[in-house]
C-alpha cells in the first residue's frame, strides 16, 4: 500500500504546519503507520476506499488488548482526524470514525501518582549516600531538578549551562512542546544543589578533555545526560530506596500538586510547569481537595451544629 504511505507522508507535513509540537507529530504518525501495518497484513489486500466501520473495529479490538482506555480514546482520535483528511480528498464519502466512540476516561484517569514526602526523602538520601563524589552530586541535582522546578524529561535533557542564571537564579526552558519558552525561578534548594554541583562538573569535564560541552548536565563521561540515562538511573535510585516509580512525570506532577496544596495561585504554577491553557493545571486541584475539606471543617458555621436544628 504506497499510496497509503504517500497520504501519511502528506497528512503529517499538514498536521505539522498547524504548529502542533514534535511530539504530538511523532506520536501521531507512529499510531497510523501501526494502523497502516495492519492494513498491509489483511489478505486480500484491501483499497483505501474499501476501509468500513467493520474493519476499524476490528483494527481498535485488536490494538486495544491490554492498553489503558486513555491510549485506545487517543488512537481512535488520531484514527478520526486522518478520517477527515480522506474525506477532504475525496477517498472516503463519510468518516465512520465519526460515529464511533472511544472507551470512556474518568476524569484525572492520566495524572499519574504523585510521590509522597517520605518516599522523596527516601529517593534523596539514596542517591545521596550511594556512590560520593561526582555522581551522588549528579543524581542530587537531577533529582532536586525534578521536583523542585516540575520540568519535563525531556527539557531537563536539553538544559544548557547557560541556561542557568546563577545572578537572578533562574532557569530559561526552551518551548520546544509548547512553543514558548518560559523562565522558572529556582527554589533554594535547587540553587544549593547547582552550586555545589556546577565545581564537579568542571573538574569531570577537564578530566575527559571534553571542556567544550554546553550541557548542563553530563554523565562521567563528559557527555550530555540523554533522556534515558536519566530515566535509567532514577529508577535505579528507587528501587535501591524501595520506592515505587513508575514515571518521572510523576515528579512533575508532585510538584505541582505540592504547589498548589502550599496556596500558590493556580495561574502562578500554570506559568512555571508551562502549560499552554489554564485548563491543564486545573487537574492538579483535586489532589488538594482532601486539604481543602480539612480546612473547611474550621468555618465557623459548624460551631452552630450543636446549637442550631439542621432543616431536611
Amino acid at each position: 500500500m504506497r499510496r497509503w504511505d504517500r497520504l501519511l507522508d502528506s497528512y503529517i507535513e499538514e498536521y505539522r504546519a498547524r504548529g502542533v509540537s514534535p511530539q504530538s507529530v511523532a506520536y501521531t504518525e507512529a499510531r497510523l503507520n501501526r494502523w497502516g501495518r495492519w492494513l498491509k497484513g489483511r489478505r486480500p489486500r484491501i483499497g483505501i476506499e474499501r476501509i468500513d466501520a467493520e474493519m476499524i473495529t476490528r483494527y481498535m479490538a485488536n490494538c486495544s488488548s491490554f492498553r489503558a482506555k486513555a491510549t485506545v480514546y487517543a488512537t481512535l482520535s488520531t484514527m478520526r482526524g486522518f478520517g477527515d483528511y480522506l474525506v477532504r480528498l475525496g477517498l472516503w464519502k463519510i468518516n465512520p470514525l465519526r460515529w464511533m466512540k472511544g472507551p470512556k476516561v474518568t476524569p484525572y484517569s492520566r495524572l499519574p501518582k504523585r510521590i509522597d514526602h517520605a518516599h522523596m526523602e527516601a529517593m534523596w538520601r539514596e542517591a545521596a549516600n550511594r556512590h560520593g563524589g561526582y555522581t551522588s552530586h549528579l543524581w542530587v541535582t537531577v533529582l532536586a531538578m525534578l521536583y523542585g522546578t516540575g520540568l519535563r524529561r525531556g527539557e531537563l535533557e536539553r538544559l544548557n549551562l547557560d541556561a542557568f542564571d546563577r545572578t537572578e537564579g533562574t532557569l530559561r526552558i526552551d518551548g520546544r512542546k509548547t512553543g514558548q519558552e518560559r523562565c522558572v525561578p529556582l527554589p533554594e534548594m535547587v540553587l544549593r544543589c547547582l552550586e555545589a554541583y556546577l565545581p564537579l562538573r568542571h573538574n569531570q569535564l577537564e578530566e575527559a578533555g571534553l571542556c567544550g560541552e554546553c550541557a548542563l548536565l553530563v554523565s562521567r563521561s563528559g557527555k550530555r545526560l540523554m533522556g534515558g540515562a536519566i530515566s535509567n538511573g532514577i529508577h535505579a535510585i528507587s528501587r535501591r530506596a524501595q520506592v515505587p516509580i513508575h514515571s518521572l512525570h510523576q515528579f512533575r506532577h508532585s510538584c505541582a500538586s505540592d504547589l498548589l496544596e502550599s496556596g500558590v495561585h493556580l495561574a502562578q504554577v500554570q506559568r512555571i510547569l508551562g502549560h499552554c491553557g489554564i485548563g491543564t493545571t486545573v487537574r492538579y486541584v483535586h489532589i488538594a481537595d482532601p486539604q481543602r475539606r480539612a480546612a473547611m471543617t474550621l468555618h465557623p458555621i459548624n460551631d452552630w451544629l450543636p446549637q442550631q436544628k439542621v432543616i431536611a
